[in-house]
């Protein structure tokens, strides 16, 4: 009888031994892939997640950024950017109104301080690029353009972005260092409605940014001009604080900063901050 005890006694700590090194087993799997799948979703070439991400971007970074999302949907299967350009002032405007932005990227840092201010946004926000003015000026340059100093003379029509628009406070710095003040015709909302206005021969200049120049391609012709280093622009991104999908704005800003998006906005002329 004693014997058989210890046969059944031996048989029963075996069997919790090994159920016990069945569930450590089963909660290391649990741990690896937990990690696994942390680890894919914060890179960019794997699926972070499912659903739609809304990006409220300046309208300089319409090109690249469209192509961006178009690569990010196709490294996450599932996925879906949806974009809206403007002026990122009036992006603020949308926002602080409820607009169901997730992302934000500003095309300076001043914009994206007043969501910050108002605790609109999730986190700290990203400089991710920087950019500096050119002027542009139709393919002919009828007005024969060739400095900044030139869009200051009796009769040239020259068009800037309105004084709250980051290409417009740009503008503002440009002409306090050089002492050189410009008369426009029209003050615009976005460096868009300014290379519109210069394409369609209604202003003899506009200035726009070097990036927006470049993805004109033969509509304008860019004329550089050193004092553009006076105002220097900082792109920031964020993650809006009301965003309803924060893990795919993060993952979609990762994209964005990372190597990726580093690339597309190097070919597009934007530089580095």
């Amino acid at each position: 009888m004693s014997i058989a005890r210890v046969g059944i006694s031996a048989l029963l700590a075996a069997g919790v031994l090994a159920a016990g090194l069945s569930g450590c087993a089963a909660s290391t799997t649990a741990t690896g892939a937990a990690q696994a799948g942390s680890a894919s979703a914060s890179t960019g070439g794997t699926q972070a997640t499912s659903g739609t991400v809304s990006v409220y971007a300046a309208a300089s970074l319409k090109a690249t950024f469209t192509k961006i999302a178009s690569e990010f949907e196709a490294a996450n299967p599932g996925t879906k950017v949806t974009l809206n350009f403007a002026g990122s002032s009036d992006l603020v405007t949308q926002i602080t109104q409820g607009a169901p932005a997730d992302v934000f990227a500003s095309a300076d840092t001043m914009n994206m301080a007043k969501l910050s201010d108002a605790k609109l946004i999730d986190g700290t926000a990203s400089n991710f690029a920087t950019n500096v003015l050119e002027i542009a000026v139709p393919p002919a340059n009828p007005a024969s353009i060739t400095s900044f100093a030139d869009l200051a003379k009796p009769g040239v029509k020259v068009v800037v972005c309105a004084p709250q628009v980051p290409c417009g406070t740009a503008t503002e710095k440009v002409e306090q260092a050089t002492g050189t003040t410009l008369k426009p015709v029209s003050e615009e909302s976005s460096v868009t409605d300014v290379l519109g206005k210069v394409t369609s021969g209604e202003a003899d200049a506009g200035l726009i940014y070097v990036t927006d120049v470049r993805t004109a391609g033969g509509k304008v012709k860019g004329i550089p001009f050193s004092e553009s280093d006076q105002a220097v622009n900082t792109y920031p991104i964020a993650t809006v604080g009301s965003s309803k999908n924060k893990e795919l704005a993060k993952a979609f800003i990762a994209m964005v900063t990372g190597s990726e998006g580093r690339k597309v906005l190097s070919d597009a002329g934007f530089g580095t901050p």
